[in-house]
């Protein structure tokens, strides 16, 4: 008699990523997928030539573990310039398959079962998967509804001895909300005297808006000395398929992220790493980012302002998130389902991004894309009538 084996699974509760099933269910009616978060538009013709230079050169076979270290020398020169922090190179910075990639290997590295980690909801839908499958419990803390702001004196009631990681996401997906220096402090105040770390996903660094200044945890002494600070070059450079992030900590920190990272991935994608190395010397490439992203946001904003929904700011991201609870009850998976079935226009229902499916009525929208396809979907979505 033959078994079969079967698998307890780690993550019972896991499904298909709603990121999937709404770019599935986008392409089954030819919707306009303002869903998941990627640009339509093409990225620099010259980072493409310098990828193939790489290629033609011979970069092909093993980099470094850590990443290519011309590209690791360009990333903290880049720190050093934007947050005053002269990081060393060679010992606090990985290169790594993506940012998610980065945020599951920090929290790997520190995580025991049974320890405790903040995650402030509505929250990305990798945080508490990877929290879970390491063992460690998710402290769920809502930000308030509708301006997204962190409610201090709650985290400081859920801070225990168990406490072992507080996770922030500046600028926020999904609502665009961006951390200020008073929110900083904050954290400062809290995890000071204790043994807490901090995870800063900080993948949409440059992606911030209306002169605003991005709040890098690396901006802040003491909180740095404590942090895995996690980017992502798909969405600086418009390249997301490329999966290529990095992370940041300090050496003791990151030797136990590297003893996972070499088992995990080794090492990544060669001639992109030396593509970047040298594109990375136009910095204008990242510093007029935000101005030309904002330009979109605004268009968009304007555009929809012919349709019945109502903008939330969004001070950053690739995203801006609309109200309709004001003329429907219709759960947000509905009528995101709706809109696509019926008008032809992909979003997120924002409920999806929280543990218990909290549902203030919003959907989360991608303006990242082109002038063209803002244009299409806004006149369809034109086409609803409550």
């Amino acid at each position: 008699m033959s078994i079969t084996p079967s698998i307890t699974s780690r993550l019972p509760q896991v499904g298909t990523t709603i990121f999937t099933v709404m770019s599935q269910l986008a392409k089954t009616y030819d919707a306009i997928n303002l869903g998941q978060g990627f640009p339509d538009f093409p990225m620099s013709p010259q980072l493409v030539e310098e990828v193939a230079k790489a290629m033609r050169d011979g970069h092909n076979q093993y980099t470094h573990m850590n990443g290519y270290p011309l590209l690791r020398e360009r990333i903290a020169e880049k720190v050093n310039n934007l947050y005053g922090y002269p990081i060393n190179p060679e010992t606090q910075i990985t290169i790594t398959p993506g940012g998610t990639y980065a945020i599951y290997t920090a929290l790997t590295s520190v995580l025991q079962p049974g320890d405790e980690v903040i995650v402030f909801e509505p929250a990305y839908d990798s945080y508490i998967p990877n929290i879970t499958i390491n063992g460690a419990v998710p402290v769920l803390i809502p930000l308030t509804f509708p301006d997204y702001r962190i409610p201090w004196d709650e985290v400081r009631k859920k801070i225990t001895s168990r406490t072992r990681v507080i996770m922030l996401n500046t600028p926020h997906n999904p609502t665009g909300m961006i951390w200020q220096e008073a929110d900083m402090r904050e954290l400062e105040n809290i995890v000071a005297g204790t043994s807490i770390f901090v995870l800063s996903d900080e993948v949409y660094e440059h992606l911030i808006y209306d002169a605003q200044i991005h709040q890098s945890v690396l901006r802040y002494p003491a909180l740095r000395e404590r942090s895995f600070v996690c980017f992502s070059f798909g969405k600086t450079y418009h390249c997301t398929g490329w999966k290529l992030g990095y992370c940041i900590a300090p050496e003791s920190m990151m030797q136990e992220f590297r003893k996972v990272h070499q088992f995990n991935s080794f090492s990544c994608d060669t001639p992109k790493q030396v593509a970047l190395a040298e594109y990375m010397l136009d910095t204008n490439a990242y510093l007029t980012l935000g101005a030309a992203v904002q330009q979109k946001r605004d268009y968009f904003c304007k555009l929809m302002q012919s349709t019945p929904f109502e903008y939330i700011p969004s001070s950053g991201s690739y995203f801006a998130c609309f109200r309709y609870g004001h003329f429907s009850n219709e759960p947000d998976r509905e009528m995101a389902i709706q809109l696509t079935k019926e008008h032809g226009v992909a979003t997120v229902p924002v409920s999806v991004f929280y543990q218990d499916n909290t549902d203030h009525r919003v959907l989360r929208f991608c303006f990242a894309k082109k002038e063209s396809t803002l244009e299409e979907a806004v006149k369809r979505l034109q086409t609803f009538h409550p």
